[in-house]
């Protein structure tokens, strides 16, 4: 049998960060066979440099009708002779995949897909959080021990040009565009920037390039704030996250780095997501949830930072 082994991980950035004790789980499990991870664009180059994986394939996410796609897709995926799949993704898109080795034969298949011979056939599946559920996936598939993520070698990513102040927090504003009910108000953000720096901890605002206009508004109630969206990879993003006295943010990815770092970490949700199952975890990260989060407010938070206990490193 080929020791060949694929690992399917497309995405999003909480979801992919937090497959990484599934990933330092399957590499243990298979040892020295060689394993692919099928992602997308934005997790290629973290992907590269972990330690979990000898080969990283992009998915360009063929459309339903671009033909031509599904084939190179297709082509692919049967050319890597794999003994087995982990489809840690586990949508509608990736269970599909598994059809793409008809009229042959697929390998060995973990997740969810029709007829694959090693489902995650629980019926509270859907009720678990997301470590939970892949850890239960795993077992069923035969890998009973699947550590904490381990990201220890991307927080030593080099962050000396962004030129950090010695004492900083994380401030993370924005999130999905088209989930705004999970956004905090901005002009909250502001309050907590300003008393941030006013009790000695420059705030350092995190984000996309989108959201540089969010850091601008920021800024001009913080002017002492810096604004580094849009200029961190996700490496840097660990580095920047375990070096912090803090981070504050919505339920959005970078907040799950930041928690995985050990930072002293504060998310904020709605009624719009559910930390039950999708919670970023971590030994000092504290679930702050209002109905809307137009009813937070920033004394609520403020006090909330208190108790984080922010004097330890």
């Amino acid at each position: 049998m080929s020791d060949n082994i694929l690992v399917i991980k497309l995405g999003a950035l909480g979801d992919f960060v937090q497959a990484g004790g599934p990933f330092q789980a399957i590499r243990a499990h298979h040892g020295s066979a060689h394993i692919t991870l099928l992602t997308t664009q934005p997790f290629a180059d973290i992907a590269g440099a972990a330690p979990w994986f000898d080969a990283v394939w992009i998915d360009s996410r063929p459309k339903l009708l671009e033909v031509s796609g599904w084939l190179d897709l297709r082509a692919r995926l049967r050319s890597g002779e794999f003994a087995r799949v982990y489809d840690l993704q586990t949508s509608a898109r990736s269970s599909h995949y598994h059809r793409l080795w008809w009229p042959g034969v697929a390998p060995e298949w973990s997740g969810i897909a029709k007829g694959c011979t090693l489902p995650h056939a629980s019926p509270r599946r859907d009720l678990m959080h997301t470590i939970e559920r892949q850890a239960e996936q795993l077992a069923m598939a035969g890998i009973e021990a699947v550590p904490a993520a381990d990201y220890s070698w991307a927080e030593r990513s080099d962050v000396t040009a962004l030129e950090l102040p010695e004492t900083y927090a994380i401030i993370a504003p924005g999130g999905a565009a088209h989930r705004p009910d999970k956004r905090w108000p901005l002009a909250r953000f502001a309050e907590i920037a300003l008393h941030l720096a006013q009790s000695g901890s420059t705030p350092v605002i995190i984000g996309a390039g989108a959201e540089q206009a969010m850091a601008a508004e920021i800024l001009k109630a913080a002017p002492t704030a810096r604004d580094v969206t849009g200029k961190t990879s996700l490496g840097q993003l660990f580095a920047l996250a375990k070096g912090a006295r803090l981070a504050i943010g919505n339920d959005t990815g970078p907040m799950h780095v930041a928690a995985l770092t050990g930072c002293a970490t504060l998310v904020l949700y709605s009624k719009a997501s559910d930390p039950a199952l999708c919670a970023q975890r971590g030994e000092r990260t504290v679930i702050l949830r209002e109905t809307s989060l137009d009813a937070l407010s920033a004394a609520q938070v403020t006090e909330a930072l208190n108790d984080l206990n922010i004097s330890q490193p």
